[in-house]
């Protein structure tokens, strides 16, 4: 697949650097049965399939950047990406004394070895916050924390500590604003270093009046991680490494997922990422039919895999699965990349804002849509549509 294809021109003004003062104020194009309309985003429940339900991913933005400091001056930025010690990402917030996480390090130069330290106020208490880095490949190290003060979790400590990390695409620094916007009224799990930006325009009123006019509400987690701006560099989409992210998704999900496909009802998706976990859930199921082990799904699985599964059998055999080893809960990696040609196995549309040319995000619309991602975008752009994750919507309903 050439990349070449999965492009077009962003005129940096188009790129929204701040969110509109109301959230559900946003504009909504509406893309059914290969036409366009428009609206505003408050509206979008009307535009919904009877009786649909809605799939949201309710994972919550980290502080992650941290302003360190070595003894000597110099100031180190640590991007922290994804814990390893623990791995598990709740374990690695609950954590009182050490903690270990792959990070992104700035002035890296400057830090070759030592401690390097940051100290913080939380209520009366002054605590430092040090860090030690072990090892560095491809970017990344892996980066030691201790604090002074075990009365405070790891997710206390960054809180107080960190900077909500936006987009690099906004070229400005974080302000009051995004530490609230950048973030769903949804949130609810901790884990992620770029917000579901679909879900950014949801209010509780919208909400509401959704779940008032028989629209069933769902929530997965899945944990956005920094590779989602990674833009496709090679010339073939299938030589781009797509990243992994963490997924947690609840029994009591799954089961209103099969049971919404038992009934024939539609399902959208708030998000690209509910989309990226919605499919990789099906092919978990297809992997645990053929005995094989559900911690993870690589780039490719999804292709390879047996192709005649329906969507009840994939997620009934992932009721089972918790059922026999006695969990409340799928806990898996995914790395799937959903290009053009993939046949969808659970969404039948999503909302979701305009993506930066030459994304895997780009790549999945296409994916949804086929090749009238073009008049989509075309129309955005020659219609004064706000793009990226401050941007302005859309509902995208499967071709």
């Amino acid at each position: 697949m050439d990349s070449q294809l999965y492009t077009y021109e962003l005129p940096d003004e188009r790129i929204a650097k701040y969110p509109l003062p109301e959230r559900d104020a946003s504009k909504l194009l509406v893309f059914r049965n290969h036409n366009i309309e428009e609206s505003i985003f408050r509206n979008v429940g009307s535009y919904l399939p009877e009786g649909a339900m809605l799939v949201f991913n309710n994972t919550k933005v980290i502080r992650a950047r941290l302003a360190m400091h070595k003894s000597t001056g110099a100031n180190i930025e640590v991007f922290c990406l994804e814990p390893t010690l623990p791995s598990d990402v709740q374990q690695a917030f609950a954590v009182k004394d050490v903690t270990e996480w792959k990070c992104i390090v700035g002035n890296s130069k400057k830090w070759k070895e030592g401690l390097i330290t940051h100290t913080l106020n939380i209520g009366n208490d002054e605590v430092i916050l040090s860090a030690e880095r072990l090892s560095s490949a491809d970017n990344t190290s892996i980066v030691r924390f201790t604090w002074n003060n075990n009365a405070y979790s790891f997710a206390e400590i960054i809180e107080h500590a960190g900077v909500t990390p936006i987009p690099p695409y906004l070229n400005r620094e974080t302000e009051d604003i995004d530490n609230t916007r950048y973030q769903t009224v949804y949130s609810e799990h901790k884990g992620s270093v770029a917000a579901p930006t679909a879900g950014l325009h949801f209010t509780n009123s919208v909400l509401d009046e959704i779940k008032s006019n028989g629209h069933e509400l769902v929530n997965l987690t899945l944990h956005v991680g920094a590779g989602t701006f990674k833009p496709i560099q090679t010339a073939d989409v299938k030589d781009h490494v797509m990243h992994s992210e963490h997924i947690v998704v609840t029994k009591e999900s799954i089961l209103s997922i099969l049971n919404n496909a038992k009934a024939g009802k539609k399902l959208i998706a708030v998000g690209t990422t509910s989309v990226r976990t919605l499919e990789s859930l099906y092919w978990l199921g297809v992997k645990r039919l053929q005995n094989q082990n559900i911690d993870s799904l690589a780039q490719w699985d999804a292709y390879n895999l047996p192709q005649n599964v329906s969507l009840v059998d994939s997620f009934s055999a992932l009721m089972d699965y918790l059922s026999e080893n006695e969990l409340d809960e799928v806990h898996s990696a995914t790395q799937i990349m959903i290009v053009p040609g993939y046949t969808l196995r659970v969404i039948d549309g999503l909302i979701t804002n305009f993506h930066q040319p030459h994304s895997t995000l780009l790549l999945l619309i296409a994916a949804v849509v086929g090749d009238d991602w073009h008049k989509i975008y075309d129309y955005a752009l020659s219609h004064d549509f706000r793009f990226l994750s401050y941007g302005d919507s859309s509902l995208l309903m499967r071709q």
